[in-house]
């Protein structure tokens, strides 16, 4: 019994149950990923198919992002604007951003305005305005800025930053950290601006992740079981010859 004890590997079997518990784990958490993901597309799907409703009022819920809003925007159609480089449709061009200070809101927000082809040189004009433009826009999340947000120019910037863009706007003040996508023309009369919000993307693998780490976690048993029956055959003494 001592000998069969002695021989029996504890080691291994310390080693592939800690292996296991970790794979099990990571299972367990793509479940849980992916339940969570699923919520999350149909929060977006209901709050994308909800009517439009003032800004300041969303912006107080719990869950604005893929809400439509209601903006008033004093002089949007000749702000100053700011370039993102993009690209819609396969087409490379630019998007533009405008601050917009709608009156029901403490502070500015950021407004995307559309989308303009490179091909397309002419700009919307700035000028000193505040005939008020009334829009209907998508709030999104503003991503953090990555390793290329950083603006080539004073106007052109290559990712999504708020704060940088605000700054070279001219706004002294802090802006909304959500994006207004404007799902209607700041400009009706400049059809060379395409307004638009991205479509709303959600990569849903978790369930192929999780039956990936819990067919690893099977194989590790079978695997296990296997060596110990080989070492068991292996212990076995060898059947005596007949005399």
């Amino acid at each position: 019994m001592a000998d069969a004890r002695a021989r029996f590997p504890w080691l291994l079997t310390a080693a592939t149950a800690m292996l296991l518990v970790l794979l099990v784990s990571l299972g367990v958490w793509q479940v849980q990923r992916m339940q969570w993901k699923q919520e999350l597309i149909a929060d977006a799907a209901a709050a994308a198919s909800l009517a439009p409703a003032p800004a300041a009022g969303v912006l107080a819920s719990d869950h604005p992002e893929f809400r439509k809003v209601i903006l008033v925007c004093p002089g949007l159609a000749a702000a100053p604007w700011v370039e993102l480089q993009s690209i819609h449709d396969g087409q490379p061009g630019v998007r533009l951003i405008s601050a917009c200070r709608d009156p029901g809101l403490d502070a500015p927000v950021l407004v995307d305005r559309g989308f303009v082809l490179d091909a397309v040189s002419a700009r919307p004009p700035v000028s000193a305005s505040d005939r008020p433009v009334r829009l209907t826009a998508e709030v999104r999340e503003t991503p953090p800025p990555g390793l290329m947000a950083a603006a080539a120019d004073a106007r052109r910037f290559y990712g999504r930053d708020n704060v940088a863009m605000a700054e070279a706007l001219g706004l002294a003040e802090a802006v909304s950290p959500w994006t207004f996508f404007a799902l209607e023309s700041s400009n009706p009369d400049w059809t060379a601006l395409q307004p638009s919000a991205p479509p709303a993307a959600f990569s849903n693998n978790h369930l192929g992740y999780a039956i990936t780490w819990f067919g690893l976690a099977l194989a590790l048993v079978g695997f296990y079981i296997a060596l110990l029956r080989r070492r068991r055959a292996s212990s076995r003494p060898a059947p005596r010859a007949e005399p």
